[in-house]
């Protein structure tokens, strides 16, 4: 392991609420997860073998362009300025950062990118897959992470932003997801989070939009039901990008 890995890693360890004492390193990442539970379909889709490696050249641009309204909502790299800009990262003191369910990397290399030279982005995922191909793509200021994210395993108030792309709608608990991300934000830390949008208000849209998460995990969240839900945890400054069928939702902690 490399001095840079390995004091990326020390970091890691002092954001941590319950730091192990003996850290499993092996495998490139912090291991903070045994055998993995039973995951839903959508879940089990993000956790094999053959996704993590289309994901970042196939899979997301296709994918989440086309749900975005291409070629006229943003594509990766716009997508990837957007998030820089909205958690404030140019221009500012180092910072420490967290992409939450943060895939093979791809999104913590390109936040890494806006950080100035000291600064930290933490990526943490629950895939083992994922982040083998994450840790087959260091990129300078980042580490990464095998971890619940929907009981976040760090201290309040650590971060000075955080990032969710594409994960929300996969989380069995999105909302103690929300109530984590809230929790480890320092005062003035910014929230990004890019996730589903059902368009349609009819009732039958809701139906449906139930039934797919019954059966596959994967949630379609409302036009309104992400801002809402960072309002009630009392973040404040919220913006909202709605496009066809994503939304990208960002504020402020106060």
């Amino acid at each position: 392991m490399s001095v840079t890995v390995q004091t990326s890693m020390e970091r890691v360890l002092d954001l941590l609420s319950d730091p192990p004492e003996a850290p499993d390193l092996s495998a490139g990442y912090l291991d903070l997860l045994g055998p993995p539970a039973k995951p839903s379909l959508a879940q089990s889709v993000m956790e094999s073998t053959f996704l993590p490696r289309i994901y970042e050249k196939v899979w997301r641009p296709i994918g989440f362009n086309m749900a975005k309204g291409w070629p006229f909502g943003p594509d990766t790299a716009a997508e990837h300025a957007l998030a820089r800009e909205w958690l404030g990262l140019a221009g500012r003191p180092p910072a420490t950062v967290l992409d939450v369910a943060c895939g093979p990397g791809n999104v913590t290399r390109a936040l890494a990118e806006g950080v100035s030279s000291g600064g930290l982005v933490v990526g943490l995922d629950a895939s083992e897959t994922m982040l083998a191909q994450a840790v087959d793509a260091p990129a300078e200021g980042t580490a990464y992470v095998r971890g619940d994210a929907v009981h976040l395993p760090f201290r309040d108030g650590v971060f000075d932003a955080v990032c969710c792309f594409g994960a929300l709608y996969l989380f069995d608990d999105p909302w103690t997801a929300l109530d984590g991300m809230a929790r480890v934000l320092k005062p003035g830390g910014r929230l990004i989070i890019l996730t589903s949008r059902r368009p349609s208000p009819l009732p039958g849209a809701r139906l449906a939009g139930e039934l797919l998460r019954r059966t596959t995990g994967f949630t379609v969240f409302g036009d309104r039901e992400v801002t809402r839900a960072l309002d009630a945890r009392g973040l404040t400054g919220v913006r909202h990008r709605r496009y066809p069928l994503m939304q990208l939702v960002g504020a402020r902690k106060p």
